[in-house]
This record gives C-alpha cells, structure tokens and sequence, in this order.
C-alpha cells in the first residue's frame, strides 16, 4: 500500500529514539538526582504549618480554574488558526505572531498568577506553591473547553475512533499547555515570593540595628555601627541566621 510507512523510515526513528532519547533521559535523571538541593529560604521556616484563617469566596482553591480565562483570552484567536491547520488541513505560515503571541501568554500568566499570590498573602495564606501552580495551569481547561466546541461545531468526525482519536490528542496537548503555564506561573511566584520575603527580613533587620543604636550610648554606636552593613549583606545572599 502507498499509505504503509517504509521499513527504513521505521528503523531509522527506532534507532533515534533508542540512541537519543533514551541515552537523555537516563543523563537527566543522574543529573537531577546528583544536583538536587535543600530550597535556599530568605527566612526561617516554621516546621508547625500555622493554622490558615478564614477568607474570601473567591481565595479558595477551587476558584483557580477562573485564573485561567484571562490568558485563554489573549491566546484565543491563535488557537483558532492552530486548530484549523491541524484538524482542517490548512496551511499554517503565521509563526512569527504566534511567537509573539506565545510571550504575551507568558508575561500575562507569569502577572496574574503574582496577583492570585498576593491576595493570598493578604488574606493570610501561605499555601501558594500548588495553587501557583495549579492557577497557572488552569489555562489547559478553557483550551480544552474550547475543543470541545470546535468538534461539536466545526468538524464533522463521528463514530468511536474518530471522537477517540480527536480527544486523545487535544488532551495531549492541552496536558502540555498546563504543564507549560503551571511551570511558568510557579517560577515566576517564586521569585517573586523570594524577593518579598527578603525584602520584608532586610527591613526588619535595619529597623532592629535602627532600633539599638537610637536607645545605646556614643561607645555602642561606633561599635555597631558596620553590623547593620554585615547582616544586610548575609540578608542579600540568603542567610537566614540574624545572629
């Protein structure tokens, strides 16, 4: 049959993924598990979790699948064109916008996944890790959403493994843009948590040596006057010891 795929072109993909893509996955797997390291706080981390106080209807976790409509929003067009080339067999030549539209979902995942971090902050709630992660991934669900329109809309498959096959591949893919966005969002938290958190121990510290060199005499100012400078410095590379 004109449709079966060569013999040589199946060896040859066999071959590259048993000569690259096996030998890459075992050297990223020693690499991470000889490179892992203890997370570097700013600050001292209470082992007790501290009880979380009550909060707002929309601050629960089960409101960050609302986080996502914003950069389904600013990606939705493009979708469109990518569901069009893919299920429709339609050229695709627009890859310079999509470029662009890729680092626009980027900086508006990376900012409203900071903004839900912040009113939990406020709220007193200190569980940010996986809601950032989860409010950046929640993308994945609109875009999932939206296949669902565009089978029962504009397509005409039918039958079992017509719909098999269509769900199982845009569920791959909306699995990569979660995974894509959570990360995203996670790392551009913890930055931003970092930061915040260093910066609220550095004021502190330089209120607390402002503090003792107001209430102590001529001799203890001379003789502290370089340890706010020093514990600033150990504030700057992450030590937490104030000592």
């Amino acid at each position: 049959s004109l449709a079966a795929i060569p013999l040589a072109t199946m060896v040859v993909v066999a071959l590259m993924w048993a000569f690259i893509s096996v030998p890459l996955t075992l050297v990223g797997t020693v690499v991470g598990r000889s490179h892992s390291g203890k997370a570097d706080s700013p600050c001292r981390i209470s082992p007790a979790p501290r009880p979380v106080s009550s909060k707002q209807w929309y601050l629960h976790p089960w409101v960050i699948v609302l986080g996502g409509f914003v950069p389904f929003s600013s990606i939705f067009i493009e979708v469109c064109f990518i569901f069009s080339s893919i299920w429709h067999y339609k050229y695709y030549y627009e890859y310079g916008f999509m470029l662009l539209v890729f680092i626009n979902l980027i900086i508006v995942r990376v900012c409203s996944t900071i903004a839900m971090t912040y009113w939990l902050f406020i709220s007193e709630d200190y569980r940010w890790q996986w809601t950032s992660l989860l409010f950046g991934g929640s993308t994945a669900i609109y875009v999932y959403l939206y296949s669902i329109y565009y089978f029962l809309v504009k397509t005409n498959m039918s039958g079992f493994f017509q719909t098999l096959f269509y769900f199982g591949y845009v569920g791959m893919f909306c699995a990569g843009i979660g995974l894509l966005t959570g990360a995203v969002g996670y790392l551009g938290t913890s930055l931003f948590v970092r930061r915040l958190y260093w910066s609220a121990k550095y004021f502190r510290i330089v209120k607390t040596q402002s503090a003792r060199v107001d209430t102590g005499g001529p001799g203890r100012q001379q003789a502290s006057r370089g340890r706010p400078a020093a514990q600033a410095a150990r504030a700057l590379n992450g030590v937490c010891d104030d000592g």
